[in-house]
This record gives structure tokens, sequence and C-alpha cells, in this order.
């Protein structure tokens, strides 16, 4: 039985993956009393009076949306909400498993952006952290930014700054393992979606020395024309040099090579053409964008990918749950860059320097601990944040 056929198998079993259990044992009339009717009235008259109390007097305080419109499902598309709740049960039970965060799936039956939004912003106030998931750009770009403007919690689109942010913590150990400086470094990105963009503006905030995103038309530079904002704005801050043409012409000399497009985009001849220790990421599931075994006899010193049976598997589930506990234990209002920054430097940080090889550049998506150590550097950050702005 293979893996598609297993899957569905227990999907059938399981019925959903996730289930909700009660906090509050309830065997006798007291039991009763104090979790319901009456004593239930004392603290709702609490929280009316202030409205900061519902993250002490309910779950507020650990639960998260997984939000989608179904039109970017894990590789799928636009399938629809209701046929992408699986995935959304399964975010919800990372984030159980690996940080021990309370999360609920929910599927937005519409493809409009303001629907969208206002449907979020009037359930917001049950949940202290807003996870939007597998949303098409550029859609996405913009309700995640109405989102922020509106909400007084955190709004996170996983798959734009969860990908960034491992990717940032990758290319933090493997620019070590090559012996190079980040700001050394310049970066090819072929494919400039959600992700993509994400992980560019993410790794110019890392201080990478130059950025060349390259999408279905080329070479992204500043003197052409974009109708998509973001691309537009990617333009103004990469390619300083202001390179044209295809992707061969941009792995030219280049120290990294990201892929976040489709499978077997990436030739030998490209990573021959890169410069000494070329670092390869090729993210495209199921089928990356250059085979690993392809990749290294081409030349490539370091190659990751977004899957499991290859070495240096770059996976988002090394983030977000530890984003969201660190900024729900100091209540915060917003994922900041210096949040994610931390984030970064804390995965990459679970592998000591004197253990860094080609094969061992990020942590397994299977340690637990990853996420401890990224809810205190989240929690810090974003403390240090409010005693720079002095709102202690």
């Amino acid at each position: 039985m293979d893996i598609k056929e297993e899957a569905l198998k227990k999907h059938y079993e399981w019925q959903g993956k996730i289930e909700v259990i009660s906090r509050a044992p309830i065997n006798t009339r007291e039991d009763l009393s104090l979790a319901y009717t009456p004593g239930v009235a004392e603290p709702c008259l609490q929280i009316q009076k202030d409205p900061e109390l519902s993250y002490s007097l309910t779950r507020r305080s650990n639960l998260v949306a997984v939000i989608t419109d179904g039109t970017a499902v894990l590789g799928l598309g636009d399938i629809g909400g209701l046929a992408g709740m699986p995935v959304m049960e399964g975010k919800c039970c990372l984030f159980k498993e690996f940080a021990g965060v309370d999360a609920f799936p929910l599927c937005v039956k519409s493809k409009d952006v303001d629907e969208i939004v206002r449907t979020i912003e009037l359930i917001s106030d049950s949940f202290g952290g807003i996870n939007l998931e597998d949303i098409a750009a550029p859609r996405c770009f913009e309700i995640e930014k109405k989102l922020k403007e509106k909400l007084d919690i955190p709004v996170f689109h996983d798959d734009q700054h969860g990908t960034a942010v491992v990717v940032g913590a990758a290319l933090i150990n493997a620019a070590k393992c090559a012996g190079k400086k980040i700001s050394d470094l310049t970066v090819v990105i072929n494919g400039a979606g959600a992700a993509g963009i994400a992980i560019g503006s993410f790794l110019l905030e890392l201080g990478i020395g130059d950025l060349i995103m390259v999408d279905l038309c080329g070479i992204i530079n500043k003197d052409d024309k974009y109708e998509n904002p973001a691309h537009a704005q990617i333009a103004q801050r990469s390619n300083k040099n202001v390179r044209k043409g295809t992707l061969s012409d941009a792995a030219k000399g280049a120290d990294v090579l990201i892929g976040v497009s489709k499978p077997n985009l990436f030739t030998e001849e490209m990573i021959r053409s890169m410069a000494d220790k070329p670092i390869i990421f090729a993210m495209a599931n199921p089928v990356p964008e250059i085979m690993p075994d392809k990749a290294k006899a081409a030349g490539a010193y370091i190659v990751g990918t977004g899957r499991s049976d290859f070495p240096n598997q770059i996976n988002n589930v090394l983030v977000f749950p530890g984003i969201f506990k660190g900024a729900l234990s100091v209540r915060a209002k917003e994922i900041t860059e210096g949040m994610k920054r931390a984030a970064s430097y804390a995965i990459a940080s679970v592998i000591p320097d004197n253990e860094i090889t080609p094969e061992n550049i990020i942590a397994s998506p299977l340690n637990k601990e990853v996420a401890n150590k990224v809810a205190d550097a989240v929690a810090n950050a974003w403390n240090n944040e409010k005693i720079n702005r002095k709102e202690v």
C-alpha cells in the first residue's frame, strides 16, 4: 500500500484529526454551577468590564485560528476550503503536538478579499492569533495587510513567513558551512509567488548581499513595469546591477539558488555556472527543481529540499508552532520582522557550529525542542521591542 492509500485509509479511521477536550470536570452539581450557570456569569461580567481578561478567563490565550479559502492548497491548487479541511486539521495537529497550542480549522467559502477579511475580523475576538493558510497570491498579500491593520492580535500567513523563516535558518547554517558571510551572498530565487516574495524580502532583512528574483517572464528588475504590487516592490529592493534574462542568466556566479516553483527547472549546467561551493534549496514538492543526486553530481556543496527522504529537509513545522507559542505567551499584537529574525537564528542555533555539515544544516522537523527555543526567542524579541518603543 503506498502512502496515498495508507493516508486515505487512516483518514477514514480517524474521521477527523482533532477533537475538543474539556478542561473543566463536570461530575457534580457544584461542577456544573462553576463551569456553567449560574457561576459562569461572573467571568462574563469581568470580561465585559475589561476585555483583556478574556486572555485569563477563557482559552483565548492559547487558541489560534487556522484559516483558508482553499485556493492554494498544498500543491493541489484551488480545490476549495472544504477539500482543504484535512490540511487545516493537520496543521492544527502540528500546533498541538509541537507547541501545546490549541488550533481550530476554519474554511471560508469565498474568494472575495473584503468578504474574507470581514469574516475573520468578526470572529477574531475568539482567538489569540490568526494563522492564514493556503491562500493564493496576490490575494494573500492584501488579506494579510488588511487584517494586520484591523486586528490587535498576531496575523501570520505561514506559506509566506513560515517558509521565509525556515529558509533563513537553513541559509544561516549553510553559509557557515560554506565559509561565507551572509552579507556577501548573492541569492537567486526562482518563483515569485507568495513564498518566493516573502523569502526574498526576509533574506534582505537578514542582510544578504544581493537578491535576484526570477518569475515566468525572467529576472525581475526595476526597469520593467509590474501589475502585481508585490513584484513592483521587490523589484526596487533587489537586483542591484539590474541584471536581465532567464533563470540560467541569474544563476551565473550566484552563491545560492532557491526554488519555490516547479519540478526539474534547475539544470546541472546552472549549478556548474554558480560561484564556489554553491548552495541549492530545491523546495518544490513532491518533486524538487532538481534531485539532490543530480545537484551534487553537478558540484552543489549543500542541497536542501522539502522532502523527508533526503538530508536537510526545510519544513515550516520548525517555525509556526514556536512563533505562535512565543507570541501568545507575551500577548504580542503582531509578528514583527525582529521576531521572525529571532526565530530564524533560534532554529539555526539548534545545531551547534561544530556539528554543521553539508548534510546537516537544519534541525529535524520532528525535533520537538525547536518550538520552545523559537518561542523563547520570539517572546524576548517582542519584549525587547516593547522596551525600545517604551511600551513597558
